[in-house]
């Protein structure tokens, strides 16, 4: 604002000190603007708003910019508001849930037991539900209790409420008892369902029957989320997943990373989030931790034995035919789907093979507890 405006709080404060040096009266102003008598009086006691109009008509009457009478009119009508409005500290509340978290996809996906984002009382509520707390202030604090593995970033608040709809579903399953013998042992029976995409329809079973809580949830919009490995208790592990890629390498890769996790007791303390896992983007997040290196280790030779593998890339580069690729598939017991994910991330070519890469989603949710694609589980 000009240094000469400083001095005036209002716009009818400087229109009357421009009456003043030119001598005149609110009556010969009215004279000059055309305008009612009372109409002036209004403006310069302060009843009445400066409008763009007046601004425009006393900048040809003064020889000054329009948009000085209209700054003082704001300045006045904000210092106004100020005085006769309560501070709000919700309102700023509000602001950060709203802009932090996917409150309408969230109620769209029935995460929260609200008919409309509107009803804002309600969703404090069942936001305060859905995370398990009584305090906004932990909602807003949540980034910083859980770490993505893969870069060691603090998740989002989107991943994070997408691991407590994983925990919530999974509290309130049924499964055997855990142990890491059991674990151990859930190993070769998962690898005789490698061959098949119809056969991932039974790791649900097998892992419930080693005391692991299998949960599929949807991922949200933006949240690049892989799978998760938590436990709601020293003896409760969970593995959750997203299944975003529906291929049947993905599903694989992914799975065995989870389950590595809680074979390592990886993740007791906070959840152990995972994203981009064995996709292009994840090249260029950075170096990744010895807890993720060991997952990844143990899943790449899950899929497919790393040492064959290099020797069949060895054998066959820089062509890699779809009848060489079933066949080395039918020499280690895996579907070929498997090995070309593997080719994929190995060769860093992630636009080939796509004829081999099955879909298995409507497979494997069909026989496991899923959320997401139009179906919601209910909770007590």
């Amino acid at each position: 604002m000009d240094q000469d405006l400083q001095q005036f709080q209002t716009p009818g404060q400087y229109i009357q000190f421009l009456l003043e040096e030119k001598g005149w009266s609110q009556k010969v102003l009215a004279v000059v603007l055309q305008v009612d008598e009372a109409i002036v009086n209004k403006i310069i006691s302060g009843k009445k708003n400066l409008d763009a109009k007046m601004a425009i008509a006393l900048s040809d009457t003064f020889s000054i910019p329009a948009d000085a009478f209209l700054t003082l009119q704001k300045k006045y009508e904000l210092a106004l508001a100020q005085i006769l409005t309560k501070e709000d500290p919700a309102r700023f509340r509000r602001a950060q849930l709203f802009a932090s978290l996917p409150i309408p996809e969230m109620i769209k996906r029935g995460w929260l037991n609200v008919s409309t984002y509107k009803d804002v009382e309600k969703v404090e509520k069942e936001l305060l539900n859905f995370f398990q707390t009584d305090s906004f202030s932990e909602i807003q604090n949540l980034p910083h209790a859980s770490k993505k593995t893969d870069s060691g970033k603090a998740a989002t608040p989107t991943q994070i409420a997408w691991i407590y709809r994983v925990k919530a579903i999974a509290s309130e399953m049924l499964v055997g008892r855990y142990s890491l013998a059991a674990a151990k042992a859930s190993l070769p029976k998962l690898k005789e369902l490698l061959v098949s995409p119809v056969a991932t329809r039974k790791v649900s079973r097998i892992l419930a029957e080693c005391g692991i809580r299998f949960v599929i949830v949807e991922t949200l919009k933006g949240a690049k989320i892989d799978g998760v490995c938590l436990w709601l208790d020293d003896k409760s592990p969970v593995i959750g997943m997203s299944l975003r890629f529906d291929r049947i390498d993905n599903f694989w890769f992914v799975l065995r990373h989870e389950l590595e996790h809680v074979i390592q007791e990886h993740g007791k303390t906070n959840p152990m989030l995972d994203v981009n896992l064995q996709i292009e983007e994840h090249d260029h997040e950075g170096v990744i931790n010895e807890e993720e290196s060991i997952a990844n280790a143990a899943a790449a030779e899950f899929c497919v034995p790393q040492k064959q593998l290099k020797s069949f890339i060895v054998r066959k580069r820089p062509f890699f035919y779809d009848r060489d690729i079933i066949g080395f598939s039918k020499t280690i017991d895996r579907h070929p789907g498997l090995i070309a994910g593997q080719l994929r991330f190995q060769l860093k070519t992630y636009n080939r093979f796509n004829s081999h890469l099955a879909k298995i989603r409507s497979i494997v949710t069909r026989e496991s507890i899923s959320d997401g694609w139009g179906n919601i589980v209910p909770l007590n």
